[in-house]
């Protein structure tokens, strides 16, 4: 099986050496891997990192000229993917390329065809209150619209077959895409295998993006994708 393994980046010079490192030295029996950095407009120097890293770790790197959005570089990088399925890796080392294993064991036992981790059943270092609030609620809403029992559709790692995944015809640009993609796999009939993953937040001193404004937005587009889309 090959898995295409997208990472989104922006701004994260200080990690982005050390996911590639990690990735490049993950071994799993029967899987082949390939691996495809989305540079959204990085300006700290992330994106001269990634030309270096490339042609030594036989990277496959794409560089937007501009900042677009998460939803957009995930976007960019399915069009360049060749594997039969599709693995989200942010670039921050919020999430261990170790749990990668365990994403891939249901898709190896034929179980399943889409893959969550999630950090609410496995090790964590503690988030802030509120966005553990923020994400237990848009999950507990998720749930109840569309009659399901996701625990963390928020998640980053998500493990999806590449054809369902260019099937949803994904238009999000930004963090709305991780409620897009749930709300489109599961308003076609497909089941959502979860399984635990570490977590290790980082706050906002230490580059992390998402914020208040974009809770918002996702809370809103859980209604839009049920009932208008």
């Amino acid at each position: 099986m090959k898995l295409s393994i997208i990472v989104p980046a922006l701004n994260e010079k200080q990690t982005i050496k050390k996911i590639c490192d990690k990735l490049f030295d993950l071994k799993i029996k029967g899987v082949v891997l390939e691996i495809i950095i989305v540079d959204d407009g990085s300006t700290d120097g992330t994106k001269e990192i990634i030309k270096q890293l490339s042609p030594k770790r036989k990277i496959k790197a794409v560089f937007h000229k501009e900042n677009k959005g998460k939803g957009a570089a995930v976007r960019t990088g399915l069009e360049k993917a060749t594997g039969d399925y599709i693995l989200i890796q942010d670039a921050d080392l919020e999430y261990d390329p170790e749990d990668i294993g365990r994403l891939l064991n249901p898709i190896l036992k034929e179980k399943a065809n889409v893959v969550y981790g999630s950090r609410f059943t496995g090790e964590r270092r503690n988030m802030f209150f509120w966005h553990l609030a923020a994400n237990k609620t848009l999950s507990l809403l998720m749930d109840i619209l569309f009659n399901t029992t996701i625990s963390d559709i928020e998640v980053g790692y998500k493990l999806i077959k590449k054809d369902v995944m260019r099937s949803l015809n994904l238009k999000s640009n930004s963090f709305d895409f991780e409620v897009e993609v749930t709300a489109k796999l599961l308003k076609k009939g497909h089941k959502i295998y979860e399984v635990p993953i570490s977590y290790s937040g980082r706050d906002y001193t230490e580059g992390k993006k998402i914020g208040f404004k974009d809770g918002i937005i996702a809370f809103v587009k859980i209604f839009y994708y049920r009932f208008f889309n």
